[in-house]
């Protein structure tokens, strides 16, 4: 078993930073890809970014390509996502997400989620 706690969320302007951590207790940390999924009202949850094992490869979905980072400390079990230069769109709940391989992540068929961190942009 793998628990996942978020923090970090919050209310930001337009424009503003946030930085999300998610810290990972439980069975090994550095054997999962991790990713950062969201939901927005009404919407359904999409993957924003994941990094591997190692930290040594990542994707961003091109909606928050340039603006977030995704970075991972193994040795302090936790997953980060810097978010810039945010956006009224990016209001969402953010989830961090651990899977067994990268494909789990992409397909949704995530091995554990946390609870979520809301995130709000204000105009």
């Amino acid at each position: 078993q793998v628990q996942l706690v978020e923090s970090g969320g919050g209310l930001v302007q337009a424009g503003g930073s946030l930085r999300l951590s998610c810290a990972a207790s439980g069975r090994s940390f550095s054997g999962y890809a991790m990713g950062w999924f969201r939901q927005a009202p009404e919407k359904e949850r999409e993957l924003v970014a994941r990094i591997n094992w190692s930290g040594g490869s990542t994707y961003y979905a091109d909606s928050v390509k340039g603006r977030f980072t995704i970075s991972r400390d193994n040795a302090q079990n936790t997953v980060y996502l810097q978010m810039d230069s945010l956006k009224p769109e990016d209001t969402a709940v953010y989830y961090c997400a651990a899977g067994l391989s990268e494909w789990r992540l992409i397909t949704g068929r995530v091995n554990y989620w946390g609870a979520g961190t809301r995130v709000t942009v204000s105009s």
